[in-house]
């Protein structure tokens, strides 16, 4: 099973193309699954809202929320099951995340990521 994603509000313009794992063939779960905000978590919603909409759907939630999301998160793990958090430094070029997701999403199982907090991988 491969990583699902939830974008956060403040990853609003980001959009994941359609990308495929290399050597993969058109079978189930061969393309990033990333469900934007929009429509979602409305810009505002406070972090241990946003992190149950995301736990809620069964998606990794990916922010560039670095100052207050790792303190929600500890909290909210207390107490609730998460699939995860993928960090995004705000310094980080959009393409250059994208691609840092794929490698996540190529390298990582929901296992991994199963109440844990991670910085964006490097390439």
């Amino acid at each position: 099973m491969k990583l699902r994603f939830q974008a956060d509000a403040d990853l609003a313009r980001i959009t994941v193309p359609e990308r495929r794992a290399p050597d993969v063939g058109r079978g189930p779960e061969t393309s990033i699954d990333w469900r934007p905000a929009g429509g979602f978590i409305p810009d505002g919603t406070p972090d241990p809202a946003v992190l149950k909409l995301a736990a809620d759907a069964d998606r990794v939630l990916v922010s560039r929320d670095i100052r207050t999301m790792p303190v929600h998160f500890a909290s909210f793990v207390k107490q609730h099951r998460s699939p995860g958090v993928i960090l995004i430094p705000v310094g980080v070029p959009i393409g250059e995340a994208i691609e840092r997701l794929l490698v996540a999403w190529l390298s990582w199982t929901p296992q991994d990521l199963e109440n844990q907090i991670r910085w964006l991988p490097d390439r």
